[in-house]
């Protein structure tokens, strides 16, 4: 899953959301600092309400992650998404499983953004609530490091809205070019771009198989005492209990 995905349901909840981009956040910023359950969830219990809110959205990241890879929808649509682009990735050094997978995150993404636009703004309003510098701060105490750069790559993300760039394919094709970079992989082949559309409607129409998996429990797992909401509508604040 990626950003928008992970957050959708608790927009009510501005640093629980924040928390949950964390873990995708810190694979830009500095792919070496992991975050995992042990390491997280004590914070749940020994931070201040702040730390506790951010913990709590890292661990529904993990839980939704661990959900969503395994469930047979999320199997068939990396089938599905693979078996297009693989020709056109037949003379490039690109893992074809790898870009498969990113395919299918970010589109899931563009597809709950066309749905959702009203969604997309407040989720971003939320995260022009929290303060950077308190998140990196809670981060740090959980890996015992200092993570530079974190607090500005959070304005970074909130200034550059990339979410509203899935929607075309060409700024869309633009920001899967800079994963590449960042990974040290080739420009991805023109071919590829080619295949979006449709690519575009094999993830649309497996959206709700791909998401059902992560709704209902939501929160309540990793110490959230607050109502997910409407996933339908999730754009309506839900006061906090």
């Amino acid at each position: 899953m990626n950003y928008f995905a992970h957050a959708y349901l608790y927009l009510h909840d501005p640093y629980f959301a924040a928390g949950t981009a964390v873990p995708d956040w810190l694979s830009v910023v500095n792919r070496g600092v992991r975050l995992r359950p042990p390491v997280v969830a004590p914070h749940l219990e020994n931070g201040d309400g702040v730390a506790r809110r951010v913990a709590a959205g890292i661990l529904q990241h993990l839980t939704d992650d661990r959900r969503f890879h395994g469930t047979a929808a999320f199997s068939e649509a990396l089938t599905a998404v693979l078996g297009e682009i693989r020709p056109a990735l037949a003379d490039f050094r690109i893992p074809p499983v790898f870009l498969s997978h990113l395919l299918v995150e970010v589109l899931l993404d563009a597809a709950l953004v066309a749905r959702l636009p009203n969604a997309v703004e407040a989720y971003y309003r939320a995260l022009e609530e929290v303060s950077p510098e308190v998140i990196a701060a809670a981060v740090s105490r959980m890996t015992h490091q200092p993570i530079p750069g974190f607090a500005p790559f959070i304005r970074l993300f909130c200034r550059e809205r990339i979410l509203f760039d899935y929607l075309q394919d060409d700024k869309l094709s633009m920001r899967l070019g800079q994963v590449m970079r960042r990974l040290g992989l080739p420009p991805l082949p023109e071919g590829l771009f080619e295949r979006l559309p449709r690519l575009r409607e094999l993830i649309a129409a497996r959206q709700e198989g791909l998401l059902t998996p992560c709704r209902g429990e939501g929160g309540a797992a990793v110490g959230s005492s607050d109502n997910p909401g409407n996933p339908d509508r999730p754009n309506e604040p839900v006061p906090p209990a």
